[in-house]
């Protein structure tokens, strides 16, 4: 306890100067509990309000994918430049070292593979996020699957009321159906639905036309999944495209790990995310890096 005797009284009390109230950077979540919106901050960053999610999830549906078959070979290089990180639990403790420090989307759900119907999924234990520090809890929400999209909304709404029991923000994973229409209409109502009840962010997929009213019409942050593997001058060009949109960053995966030059390729994805770069000058920063950090292929010229 401190001593009574011999303190200063204190005397700055800054009379007249009303307490400085900080609005929340981060749209859709002004009123949302301190331990959320201090999350959401690791996630997004504070000057930009954008993030760069690494997304290795697949493994939970697929299988050991293209360029996931050893995440201690081809992620755990890329740790360092992300701003958060997407998997499921097993690989987090299996693989993935706590030192790395980046805030995890937890992957919450889980349930059918590419081998049957997907879609069919249940919840995962919210004392087992608090164990592992999820930073974001990520389920997917089945939008126009007639089977699922009930199961699915109600997983998402469960998900939400753990989530604020607990301080722990939830994203909405949009998921796009082999028969369902990847356009602005689908994307806006799917978006919408996840927003309207209670995620605090959305992740889905960006269409070429009238974007911008996907994300206009979304009160809450949305970034965008890579999809399958592009042409590294177009993923550049498709994030670019929706950061301009109004999207709040990329949460990419394939278009990273598969790359040629997956750190080159995260590193100008950056540059567009964040720092406001063309399409012409991140992928410049992604052709520099490659040719500076070419393997030697083995030859004798190279030896």
């Amino acid at each position: 306890m401190a001593d009574n005797e011999g303190n200063i009284d204190a005397k700055d009390f800054g009379v007249g100067i009303p307490q400085k109230q900080d609005g929340f950077f981060l749209k859709g979540n002004e009123n949302a509990c301190y331990g959320i919106k201090s999350r959401l901050s690791r996630i997004f960053n504070p000057n930009s309000g954008r993030t760069v999610m690494l997304a290795f999830d697949h493994g939970f549906i697929m299988g050991p994918t293209s360029g996931l078959e050893r995440i201690d070979l081809t992620i755990n290089p890329l740790l360092e430049y992300s701003d958060c990180i997407m998997c499921a639990r097993g690989i987090l403790r299996s693989v993935i070292p706590p030192t790395c420090n980046k805030p995890l989307s937890l992957r919450f759900d889980s349930g059918t593979t590419i081998l049957t119907s997907l879609n069919d999924e249940t919840l995962e234990d919210i004392e087992e996020a608090i164990r592992l520090n999820a930073s974001l809890l990520a389920v997917m929400v089945a939008i126009g699957d007639p089977d699922h999209e009930g199961s699915t909304i109600r997983n998402l709404t469960k998900t939400v009321d753990m989530g604020c029991r607990y301080g722990i923000p939830t994203l909405g994973v949009t998921a796009v159906g082999k028969n369902l229409t990847r356009d602005a209409r689908y994307l806006g109502l799917a978006t919408r639905v996840c927003a309207e009840n209670g995620a605090n962010v959305v992740k889905t997929y960006y269409c070429d036309e009238n974007f911008e009213r996907v994300t206009n019409s979304c009160p809450v942050p949305i970034v965008i999944a890579g999809g399958k593997k592009l042409p590294e001058r177009d993923a550049l060009q498709l994030a670019y495209n929706a950061i301009q949109q109004g999207a709040s960053g990329v949460d990419m995966g394939r278009n990273i790990f598969q790359s040629d030059s997956p750190v080159g390729m995260l590193l100008a994805v950056r540059e567009i995310v964040h720092n406001g770069a063309t399409v012409d000058q991140a992928f410049e920063q992604y052709e520099t890096y490659k040719n500076e950090n070419k393997k030697p292929c083995g030859c004798c010229c190279c030896k």
